[in-house]
């Protein structure tokens, strides 16, 4: 990526050196001039010049993999003013062979470096990928963890590195859906008309976000967040209503990936949400449970067992089926809830809480950030610490595998619940992502109907 920037600033600067003049450009009073020069033609060439800051959003990406500094320095002191000279470079070019316009980017190299420039670009269009490929999995992953998609298989490619994760199942989408842009678009012109649409309508979502943020967490009032932010909503949407226009030319493509991830994200949090209320209408409470088990003469058998339960107030379904058919409890238990908070990590020292309900019965609560990459074992082992002992080798865990019907009663439409269906059949088991060792897992099935 040096060698790409690099060379793009060193051919820059060799059109500039031939026609200094360009340098005028930098100045805005020929951009305000030719707006109120070209008046509605000007509107419509603002779809294509905001074609020159693309690949901005995609530093929000790789921020979360290399933080803020790196993102900062390596943006301000070498890859904008590469650019910048870049851009100038081709301006130059155009002044003095306007044929040129055909395509300016390669009429800026020699004959000679037409072709290692082609390889060239193309290395840096691979490399520059990841930042999509990356960013993508963050954000698949973060999605998950806050509850907006069904779990999918996470492989750890770095024993060291927490961050380095690959999603074989949003990988191969990822790729069927760039297969078929290439191949429905053909050219990069056509397919800047929906990379436009995207691209503004990220700006726009950033800045909205943004005033949300610092209105709820750094309590900004409502005019000073409003102003701040008011300067690049208006600056933003002027960009965005310019690839309004573009929308029948294929500005369509990148909304409706929006509207039917959105579909996606709401259905499953809906479902979910549905699924939680009536595991909990239909559980008996903690309190009761502990209560009878003294009277119940429940043989106790050596050994520990985790049960995992979304709800530390209620009793999992799993344990009572497994207390209906196997008429035994382990002398240890611990009752698992994983929390998932809505921040990027949980607080360091707070990863679990740990409270006894009954001798040798407790309950645990684990907290993750929507950064963080859950490992039950591994958290369960800082409990000794905490005066539980717990031998990851002996543990059982127990879980309830979900059979969800249609209700007579739904409260979801058909095809939401269709998809909401296929969404659970298709997720990945919660003893995966929680990286448990599948030969220490006890399933039990559980009908649900909502």
């Amino acid at each position: 990526m040096m060698v790409w920037f690099l060379t793009l600033a060193v051919m820059g600067i060799h059109s500039i050196m031939q026609t200094p003049g360009i340098l005028m450009a930098l100045s805005p009073y020929y951009a305000a001039q030719f707006v109120l020069y070209h008046g509605w033609l000007a509107f419509i060439a603002l779809g294509s010049v905001v074609l020159s800051v693309t690949g901005a959003e995609a530093l929000y990406a790789d921020m979360g993999h290399f933080g803020r500094a790196p993102i900062r320095y390596a943006w301000l002191f070498f890859v904008l003013p590469a650019l910048t000279l870049n851009y100038l470079g081709q301006g130059a070019l155009l002044l003095r062979n306007p044929a040129a316009l055909q395509n300016p980017f390669y009429h800026l190299a020699p004959g000679w470096a037409q072709i290692p420039l082609l390889l060239l670009a193309t290395m840096a269009t691979v490399i520059a990928s990841q930042a999509g490929i990356s960013g993508g999995f963050s954000l698949c992953r973060q999605l998950i963890q806050l509850g907006y998609l069904p779990r999918m298989r996470i492989m750890h490619t770095n024993a060291e590195e927490e961050a380095q994760i690959y999603l074989p199942v949003f990988n191969w989408v990822l790729a069927l859906g760039s297969i078929l842009l290439v191949l429905s678009f053909r050219s990069s012109s056509a397919l800047a008309a929906a990379y436009g649409i995207a691209v503004t309508g990220t700006f726009m979502c950033t800045a909205i976000l943004a005033m949300v943020v610092f209105r709820r967490v750094f309590k900004w009032s409502v005019p000073l967040s409003g102003l701040v932010f008011g300067f690049f909503l208006i600056s933003d949407g002027t960009f965005f209503a310019a690839n309004v226009l573009k929308i029948p030319d294929g500005g369509w493509v990148p909304l409706a990936i929006g509207v039917s991830a959105t579909i996606l994200m709401t259905t499953w949090a809906r479902g979910r949400s549905l699924l939680r209320a009536r595991q909990s209408a239909d559980s008996l409470p903690m309190a009761s449970f502990l209560a009878r088990l003294p009277q119940s003469r429940t043989v106790r058998v050596p050994g520990m067992a985790v049960f995992l339960t979304a709800n530390p107030e209620t009793v999992p379904t799993c344990l009572l089926h497994n207390l209906k058919h196997n008429k035994v409890l382990h002398d240890h238990v611990l009752f698992v809830t994983v929390q998932n908070l809505d921040k990027p990590e949980a607080e360091r020292g707070h990863r679990a809480m740990v409270q006894e309900l009954a001798p040798n019965i407790y309950r645990v609560i684990v907290r993750y950030g929507f950064m963080e990459m859950p490992n039950l074992p591994k958290a369960l082992e800082e409990l000794n610490a905490a005066g539980v002992e717990f031998d990851a080798i002996q543990a059982s865990y127990f879980v309830s595998r979900e059979l969800v019907v249609r209700s007579t009663v739904p409260k979801l439409s058909l095809w939401r619940m269709w998809l909401f269906l296929l969404m659970v059949r298709n997720a990945t088991p919660s003893t995966e992502f929680f990286r448990i060792p599948p030969d220490r897992v006890v399933e039990l099935g559980v009908r649900i109907a909502i």
